[in-house]
């Protein structure tokens, strides 16, 4: 079965990896295209052979589609994604999924009032390192996990962005939040899935240093604790102006994990005993040149609509890792240690 996809939000995200990867996947077609500027649009549908919309909302009544992807400014995210769900669509969206825990609930009832599937856009959890780094925790073989560092940084968005420095992502009513929901709900999403556990508290200090004229963050540390008892910190960055930073590293009794941390063997294995196992395992997405050519995400998302399964990070496990970084944003608020404990 062939699925019709509809993309809303033809900006970067969209024209690097959406459309891109629904383009080699043989199951559906890119049907329709949708952006407010109409240039964009017109653009990606000639190359797609889709119908161009600049009202989202028209595409919705107008065109019989079976999913969409939202890839759209982060405060659009869950009203046009909830307009999808409502139209009968399957939604795949952008992280942050939301900029509220009530925005997340209300996407994930619509998900369930419409028998539809959900699935937030998080790619680490499809990077080989890091699924192969998930087994190695879980198989005891790096013993008890004591700590981790997670940091994920780069110069920022305004040289990926279609609108440069002019992009949503540097205005507060339209982004939220800054490099925590470009980058940190990212590595929020990859440390539950790595230790297959939930985090009870957050501390985080949160600036904006590097960048002019915004008051979004642009520079965030955060201290988390697990119900497991392990602590460690994660970093979301827009000022690493010389090199893209993405790694992992997780401190085991037995070992350690050392993850995208090296520049030739994305999986490093360092034992107490003196061993050291170096796994090769192809390069991380980046948005430099050489990171791996798909995320997987758009294979997975085809793949759970046509075998009627729950996507792998679904609205529930897109809010658990939203809910961190919103916990956060209070810690700052409060100058206090954040309990995420319900």
């Amino acid at each position: 079965m062939t699925l019709k996809i509809a993309v809303i939000g033809c900006g970067s995200i969209a024209k690097h990896r959406h459309l891109l990867e629904y383009d080699i996947n043989e199951h559906v077609e890119i049907t329709a295209v949708c952006d407010v500027v109409q240039e964009r649009a017109e653009e990606a549908a000639a190359k797609y052979q889709a119908k161009a919309y600049t009202d989202y909302k028209e595409l919705l009544k107008k065109e019989d589609i079976d999913a969409v992807s939202v890839c759209l400014p982060n405060y659009l995210h869950a009203s046009v994604s909830i307009d999808a769900l409502d139209a009968g669509a399957h939604v795949l969206c952008e992280k942050p999924m939301a900029t509220s825990t009530e925005e997340a609930d209300q996407m994930i009832e619509a998900a369930k009032r419409n028998g539809k599937k959900l699935m937030i856009g998080h790619n680490q959890r499809f990077v080989t390192s890091h699924q192969k780094a998930r087994e190695l925790i879980a198989s005891g073989a790096i013993g008890k996990v004591y700590s981790f560092r997670t940091a994920f940084g780069h110069g920022g968005p305004e040289a990926w962005s279609a609108d440069g420095k002019d992009s949503w992502f540097f205005k507060k009513d339209e982004a939220f939040i800054g490099a925590m929901g470009d980058l940190g709900v990212h590595k929020a999403d990859l440390i539950r899935y790595l230790l297959q556990d939930e985090f009870v508290e957050v501390g985080a200090f949160v600036e904006t240093s590097a960048k002019e004229n915004t008051d979004i963050d642009d520079n965030a540390t955060l201290i988390l604790k697990s119900e497991k008892g392990i602590i460690g910190t994660l970093v979301a960055s827009w000022a690493y102006t010389a090199k893209e930073d993405n790694s992992t590293i997780i401190y085991g009794e037995k070992a350690t994990l050392r993850l995208e941390d090296d520049p030739t063997y994305s999986l490093v294995t360092q034992y107490a005993n003196g061993e050291i196992v170096k796994y090769e395992l192809g390069a991380i997405q980046s948005n430099d040149e050489g990171g791996q050519t798909t995320t997987h995400v758009i294979d997975h998302f085809i793949d759970s609509i046509q075998n009627d399964a729950a996507p792998l990070i679904d609205g529930v496990e897109g809010k658990k890792s939203l809910a961190i970084i919103l916990g956060a944003l209070e810690s700052v608020k409060t100058k206090r240690i954040y309990s995420l404990e319900k």
